[in-house]
């Protein structure tokens, strides 16, 4: 009779009742049974002391699922009459550590339609979490340019908006995007219109690029922002 190696004998325990343990083996042999040459990394069978061949261990016919697949291997599981769990022997960690399943292939092809359903529903809610949080965005950056107006009543509705849509960018870290502009804080909302300012209708950025001087550029333009927020400050004539 062939001997088993040592990290192949399942150990005492080791499988559940309901449990046929299969193994990825790392040395060459021959079946105990049909006397045919099994080779490293192929799969084999332990009965009784005896090495089989997964043919004469009646397993042939069932289809190798890797890990990877929680839920894929939880249904070919459930719907596989006959399974067995596959092992293999790990040098570095010195013990055995699952690789997969065997299954029926037939099994194996419904667990994946069902998963297949699943992604498809899962698709669907996501999509519509996603339109939700969009018409969310949109409802607030309304606001968001609503408040503005009634802050600043000259500015006009598209500059407004423009601000709106710039400061209230999700993950920007602006201040749009604060607890005080999601409050409708007037000296919040006052800070995103003198940024915007700033930026558009000033010479701040090409004083800026020039000189490198972050206080000296805000310094060189501080009156223009004061008279167009002055400006945007008043009601538009009638």
């Amino acid at each position: 009779m062939q001997e088993i190696p040592k990290q192949h004998q399942p150990a005492a325990g080791r499988e559940k009742p309901d449990e046929i343990v299969v193994f990825i083996t790392h040395h060459d042999g021959m079946c105990a049974e049909c006397k045919k040459p099994f080779f490293r990394s192929e799969m084999i069978r332990v009965e009784a002391q005896r090495t089989l061949c997964l043919d004469c261990a009646g397993l042939g016919f069932l289809e190798f699922l890797a890990l990877g697949n929680t839920a894929l291997t939880r249904r070919a599981s459930k719907h596989s009459e006959l399974r067995a769990v596959v092992v293999e022997w790990s040098r570095s960690r010195k013990r055995y550590e699952r690789q997969g399943i065997l299954a029926a292939p037939k099994a194996i092809a419904r667990a994946e339609e069902e998963c297949l359903a699943d992604a498809d529903v899962r698709e669907c809610r996501r999509l519509r979490a996603t339109q939700a949080r969009e018409r969310g965005e949109s409802t607030y950056e309304a606001d968001v340019t609503a408040a503005i107006i009634t802050q600043f009543p000259g500015c006009p509705p598209d500059e407004a908006r423009r601000i709106a849509a710039w400061t209230c960018q999700k993950h920007s870290g602006r201040v749009g995007r604060s607890a005080a502009a999601n409050q409708f804080d007037p000296q919040a909302l006052r800070l995103a219109v003198i940024a915007h300012i700033r930026h558009e209708h000033t010479r701040y950025d090409s004083l800026l690029m020039d000189f490198g001087d972050r206080d000296a550029a805000r310094q060189a333009v501080r009156a223009e922002i004061d008279e167009m927020l002055r400006r945007w400050g008043l009601k538009a004539p009638l």
